[in-house]
């Protein structure tokens, strides 16, 4: 079964020599460009696109086929008049000082033609290429200049009054000199963007109210774009203010992660400054620019910021009704992760829990913990804070433990408590601060002697719900350490609880998805009896957040099982055609497919076996899924292959190989080693154990499973085998 039919044009990078030759490249460009052509020349170029009457001509066909033309060029007095009749040529063009290099690009085309500064010649030489990679390349380039790049009209008045525009950076440190500059900012700005902490919406308000209402007026009359702002973990203690924000008409999103400086940005300025400004305390410093590229960089920066933020009126919203959505944030740098880890010890005021996996884990923190909790707390701390780690026991950290435990302050009570490896199912450090912040930090490398070094994915969470669990985990294990110990001198007591620590480990993954369907079933409830749009989409929204937890949660159930050989399978004779079909039906009505132009294949192939038809379903769905994510465009083919293999004993045995092949990116070199582990994955948008769960369904089959990256360095192959009948 086919789902899309294409035949792409072959791909190649040449070299195109000769005048006429290059003039016939650049008019074919313009005939084959389908939804926008993009050109980057420089001031020598604008004469010859209205002067050479095929190039002219070929602009023109574009633009009548609906073709989107954008132009950047350096504008000057000398090609003033050419660049004038370009702007009625094109859609639009932008200036940009100092151009050296041209090129032009499409959606599907690159060229370049090689000449530099001689006005009226034609490049001798052009390179060509219509390999995808090249091509999305240079649009990004050309995106990126765009963004730099300054209206033409702009430009061209500069020239025509004989306006110099003085372009400078300065730090500006006097109080005066800094309020006048904000004043003069916010009196001549047209537009205005803002992403502040909530001390710098306080100094705003206090400061710089009035000016705010005047901005406000000239938006509601059509003369000023408005306000924008960005600011950072709303809080009911700040819901006033920005009630009084917004009711001047300024949009307002609240973001995760603030950036380590306070910015404001019109279309010709920006101002920075690192001053915290708490309680709306006056700025000390700011750098102040009007350089385009310092302007555009900020102007970029806010608007991936504003594309990531949630609505203030939908933030206050959640706040007042109690909603705690909490944040969890996955940490891939081991730096920034210890910087979280500081963070969360000192902030800490009434308990600390810290789960060590290994005795080098502990040995590795020690120092950080350490100094941490002994130069911020002893001086600090009105109330004494509970300290509780659980870690395995070796003789060489005894006296690291005696010391670790004298080396605080009365303030800090300290309470070891060994744990046997066996009983660690984790290879992860993790912390809990009083009970409302979890981190887990992934060991990658054990062996290693610095945090840095050994600690490879962390995740922090401030999730009521998710750190709960981690606290429920840590008291339990806690408490049975005690009754571990009890029951140790006899064997038949130390079956009985290890058997009743897989029984807790079960209950606990167990206890992690039970209330998940109450809610999404409830929800769906509500949602069906809902007219309102805006709590449909609220609705809407838990819903989506339900099944994903839902699906994490079956996964960590499913890991559970497989790590304790409690994976039972529930085996009938089924064909495997059908759960390929139906595998690939599911995978054409998904909105990642929609969205994309692949070429799905299949070959029909009847195989009877015998095993458990929805594990076997999960697999391939996976697999599946898995292309689909890492491949843009191009193909995906399922085949179905059978052979025959002599077994030990030396019969003769049917075996089926089923391989899923893309065009896609292929598998990361440094993913190779580990990829049916848990957790290998270098994509933020799984949890990197659905390979790891596939791999112990397969082998609990008697099969096997691999994965490769194709021949021809283009997309990936993953296969699995099993005993057919």
């Amino acid at each position: 079964m086919s789902f899309v039919n294409t035949n792409p044009e072959r791909t190649t990078t040449k070299v195109i020599h000769g005048t006429t030759n290059v003039v016939n490249a650049e008019v074919a460009f313009f005939s084959k460009t389908k939804d926008k052509a993009d050109s980057y020349m420089n001031y020598t170029r604008p004469p010859l696109a209205v002067g050479l009457e095929p190039i002219k001509r070929a602009f023109l066909d574009a633009k009548n086929r609906g073709v989107r033309l954008r132009y950047i060029s350096e504008i000057t007095k000398d090609n003033l008049s050419y660049c004038k009749e370009l702007m009625q040529i094109v859609h639009e063009l932008r200036h940009l000082d100092g151009i050296k290099g041209n090129f032009m690009v499409s959606e599907s085309e690159y060229l370049g033609p090689l000449i530099l500064f001689e006005y009226g010649k034609i490049a001798p030489q052009a390179i060509y290429s219509n390999i995808k990679e090249i091509v999305e390349h240079q649009r990004y380039l050309f995106d990126n200049l765009w963004d730099k790049a300054i209206p033409a009209q702009e430009r061209m008045k500069e020239i025509e009054e004989g306006r110099i525009v003085r372009y400078e950076t300065k730090v500006l440190r006097s109080q005066d000199e800094i309020t006048n500059k904000i004043n003069e900012m916010l009196q001549t700005s047209d537009e205005l963007l803002v992403c502040s902490s909530s001390g710098g919406l306080q100094l705003g308000y206090d400061k710089f109210l009035s000016l705010g209402k005047e901005i406000s007026a000239k938006s509601r009359r059509g003369e000023h774009k408005g306000i924008r702002l960005v600011t950072t973990s709303i809080e009911r203690n700040s819901i006033e203010l920005l009630r009084i924000l917004l009711e001047l008409g300024i949009q307002i999103r609240d973001i995760k992660n603030i950036p380590p400086m306070n910015f404001s940005v019109t279309g010709k300025e920006v101002y920075a400054t690192i001053d915290k400004m708490e309680g709306g305390r006056m700025v000390q410093s700011i750098l102040a620019s009007n350089e385009p590229n310092y302007v555009n960089h900020f102007r970029s920066i806010f608007e991936e910021l504003w594309k990531s933020g949630i609505d203030a009126k939908v933030r206050i919203a959640d706040i007042e009704q109690g909603i705690d959505f909490g944040e969890v944030e996955v940490i891939p740098n081991a730096s920034n992760a210890r910087e979280r880890y500081l963070q969360m010890l000192n902030a800490a005021t009434e308990e600390i829990l810290l789960l060590f996996p290994t005795v080098n884990a502990f040995i590795r923190q020690e120092k950080i913990v350490k100094g941490s909790l002994s130069l911020s707390k002893s001086k600090t701390l009105q109330k004494s804070i509970k300290f509780r780690i659980l870690m395995p026991f070796n003789q060489r950290i005894e006296s690291k433990i005696r010391n670790f435990k004298h080396s605080f302050s009365k303030n800090v009570k300290i309470e070891v408590r060994y744990i046997e490896s066996v009983m660690l199912a984790t290879r992860a450090t993790i912390l809990v601060t009083d009970k409302e912040k979890s981190m887990v930090m992934e060991i990658k490398d054990d062996s290693k002697k610095t945090f840095d070094e050994a600690i490879g994915l962390s995740t922090y969470s401030n999730s009521r719900a998710g750190v709960l669990s981690y606290v429920s985990i840590f008291e339990n294990l806690w408490k049975q350490i005690k009754l571990y110990e009890n029951i140790k001198k006899s064997h038949k007591q130390l079956m009985t609880h290890n058997r009743m620590q897989q029984e807790f480990i079960n209950i606990a993954a167990h206890e992690l998805r039970t209330p998940i369907q109450p809610i999404l079933g409830l929800t769906e409830i509500i949602r069906s009896k809902t007219s309102d749009s805006k709590q449909q989409q609220l609705l809407d929204i838990t819903i989506r957040n339900a099944k994903r937890l839902g699906k994490l949660s079956a996964e960590i159930l499913d890991v559970t099982k497989l790590e304790s050989h409690t994976f039972d399978l529930k085996k009938e004779v089924f064909n495997l055609n059908d759960i390929i079909v139906n595998a690939v039906d599911d995978v054409v009505l998904s909105k990642e497919f929609s969205g994309k132009s692949i070429q799905l294949s299949y070959e029909p192939c009847d195989v009877l076996l015998n095993a458990d038809k929805a594990r076997i379903a999960e697999v391939i769905s996976n697999l599946l899924g898995n292309a689909i994510n890492f491949t843009p465009d191009g193909k995906i083919i399922i085949s179905v292959e059978r052979q025959n293999y002599k077994a030990n004993n030396s019969n003769t045995e049917r075996l089926v190989i089923v391989s899923v092949k893309d065009t896609g990116q292929g598998i990361d070199v440094s993913m190779l080693p580990r990829l049916f582990t848990k957790f290998a994955s270098k994509s933020y948008q799984g949890t990197g154990l659905g390979l790891f769960i596939s791999k112990g369904i397969i082998e609990a089959h008697r099969g096997k499973i691999w994965g490769e990256n194709n021949d021809n360095g283009i997309g990936a192959t993953f296969s699995f085998s099993l005993p057919a009948m």
